[in-house]
């Protein structure tokens, strides 16, 4: 855990930039937080007290660059910054660590098993995920939790975090017309979390059945609207 002075004159995060401008070298980096961003904004629509950032700064010491994960949640704080969203998440500003980050990895080495992970423990991120779409199924999904200042590794599927109320987990779904393995969030009973198009379609689906039920009965839905 970081310490500041709060009376040190600290940049704001409009201040600070956004991010390290370095563009995403697999497509999945960006796509798997935007899955599981989308979830959580159904999941928690009526919450506003947390914050799901995906490739944005996180700056822990005024003298340093900031860590970019690529992904990352943080509870307790406004899901909202300004009419202008966060421009970067700034430590001394929040007072609150994020409580995940994610890595998915990529062909190019950027340290997600070295020196981000040391840092990430350093700093006192509770879970570190890693997704490795390289690897065999079984280690493709690796959940840390740190402990005693140490990652230790959680390898179930999906992994229940009491902290967040959520599991994390992978399976095959399909997501932006992917057909893959994508990263979703799971209940306590390990049922995985649907999509805001799969709830679209149950809506949808429910709604026809409603039709047809009324249609059998004699009465015409579209008389009803």
């Amino acid at each position: 855990m970081v310490n500041y002075d709060p009376l040190a004159r600290l940049p704001s995060s409009k201040e600070l930039p956004d991010s390290d401008d370095t563009p995403v070298d697999n497509q999945l980096q960006k796509s798997i937080p935007d899955l599981l961003r989308s979830v959580l904004a159904m999941a928690w629509a009526d919450s506003m007290d947390w914050f799901f950032g995906i490739r944005m700064g996180i700056y822990y010491d005024p003298n340093l660059p900031a860590i970019v994960p690529d992904a990352f949640l943080s509870l307790g704080v406004k899901r909202f910054y300004d009419e202008n969203l966060r421009p970067s998440y700034v430590l001394w500003e929040e007072n609150k660590l994020p409580i995940l980050v994610l890595e998915v990895v990529s062909h190019i080495d950027r340290g997600e098993y070295s020196t981000k992970k040391a840092e990430y423990a350093r700093l006192g991120f509770l879970y570190y995920v890693v997704y490795n779409p390289f690897r065999d199924e079984n280690s493709r999904l690796e959940v840390y939790k740190l402990v005693n200042n140490a990652y230790e590794l959680h390898d179930s599927n999906p992994v229940w975090l009491p902290e967040i109320g959520l599991g994390i987990g992978m399976e095959r779904g399909t997501y932006l017309g992917i057909p893959r393995e994508w990263l979703y969030w799971y209940d306590r009973q390990g049922q995985r979390l649907l999509t805001p198009q799969e709830q679209a379609q149950q809506a949808e689906r429910r709604a026809q059945l409603l039709a047809e039920r009324l249609r059998s009965l004699g009465i015409d839905p579209d008389s009803l609207t």
